[in-house]
């Protein structure tokens, strides 16, 4: 449930209709994902669709009516208006990778490639990050990650209202690390994106 957590700080909301009904919903493009999403919080509720229109993918919701489930998610900090109110929520040591890596598969990076190329020796460099509305959000996050033993990263302005914690070699090694560790107890991740750490592990050695 913590990587479930993650994944609806970045990527979830709550919606309340006319009649005083109560929504928590996610939508993305990747189906597998929300099948797992769904198939670990145990709803039988449909997963609809939208359809893209030429470049754009396929959108897929998830939307699960419970008062009591949102009133939970505002406590923990996630309000209807949480882009720029995002809160860490204090959970289980044991669960934070799990939600790490949640929120890093919902509004997370990860890029491998060489710069200086035009130098005679290139250098392969990782970099991963996370983005987010709330600077706070992630001087929070840092902090958090810092007691685990990621640290170095930094929190720069990014393009329009967004802000990202970026970590370079040592510190996206440590997230690895963290986060897809024997302790991850969901087993909740993007395969595209765990494959990008292991492909600069593949190019180093």
């Amino acid at each position: 449930m913590a990587y479930v957590l993650g994944f609806f700080a970045a990527d979830g909301y709550i919606t309340v209709n006319k009649r005083g009904g109560q929504f928590w919903c996610i939508q993305i493009t990747d189906k597998k994902l929300l099948e797992s999403i769904k198939r670990v919080i145990k709803a039988e509720h449909k997963i609809g669709i939208r359809t893209g229109n030429g470049n754009d993918k396929n959108l897929y919701r998830l939307q699960i009516g419970s008062i009591k489930m949102c009133d939970d998610l505002r406590s923990l900090g996630y309000s209807e208006k949480k882009t720029k109110s995002l809160a860490v929520p204090n959970i289980p040591k044991k669960y934070f990778s799990d939600f790490v890596r949640g929120y890093f598969d919902g509004d997370g990076h990860v890029w491998v490639g060489y710069i200086h190329k035009e130098r005679e020796t290139k250098t392969l460099v990782i970099n991963t990050g996370f983005t987010s509305c709330s600077k706070r959000f992630l001087g929070a996050l840092s902090e958090k990650l810092r007691y685990f033993g990621v640290y170095k990263g930094t929190i720069r302005h990014g393009t329009g209202n967004s802000y990202r914690l970026n970590f370079s070699i040592t510190g996206s090694l440590k997230l690895y690390d963290f986060m897809y560790n024997d302790l991850c107890l969901s087993g909740l991740f993007l395969n595209r994106k765990k494959t990008v750490f292991e492909r600069y592990t593949k190019m180093r050695s």
